[in-house]
């Protein structure tokens, strides 16, 4: 299978996805790393699966995640209206740090947020490349019992 392919399929389709397509592409790839997320910023993107944490993260005007260093990670780079880039500790509840944490029976790099019960796991689609799933507690996490999705390609204008 060409993860690859299979994720810009994904990332280009125009209507809703069904979890479910993401969640097979999930099983298949390997786990991140924090050798493979420190020390880049990373541009996001959300699914269309119609999960209502979409609407949150674009009204915040979200761009992506920095991964400093394990203890060190800003969830929530957003643009201002003038087109700058900031960590939104408002929305986010502060930061965040990277764990090991196992979801779905493997191990995988999680960011765990300092201020909310939310976990994003992550895995490599390609060195560039990440496909991540949002876990915790509550309607931030789950909408209709799904997931949030999301993708973060390496920022390499940084």
């Amino acid at each position: 299978m060409d993860f690859a392919a299979t994720f810009t399929d994904l990332r280009a389709r125009t209507g809703r996805i069904d979890p479910r397509e993401l969640d097979a592409l999930w099983s298949q790839l390997p786990p991140a790393e924090i050798a493979d997320l420190v020390g880049y910023r990373w541009r996001g993107f959300g699914f269309d699966t119609g999960h209502r944490t979409s609407r949150l993260l674009e009204h915040a005007r979200w761009y992506g995640k920095e991964f400093t260093s394990a203890a060190s990670v800003q969830p929530l780079i957003c643009r201002r209206e003038n087109g700058d880039l900031f960590s939104d500790t408002v929305t986010g509840r502060g930061e965040a740090s990277l764990w090991e944490v196992a979801f779905r029976g493997e191990t995988t790099e999680t960011m765990v947020y300092d201020g909310m019960p939310v976990l994003d796991h992550f895995k490599m689609v390609d060195a560039d490349t990440l496909l991540g799933v949002m876990n915790g507690k509550g309607g931030l996490v789950f909408d209709d019992g799904e997931h949030y999705w999301f993708g973060l390609e390496r920022d390499t204008a940084v």
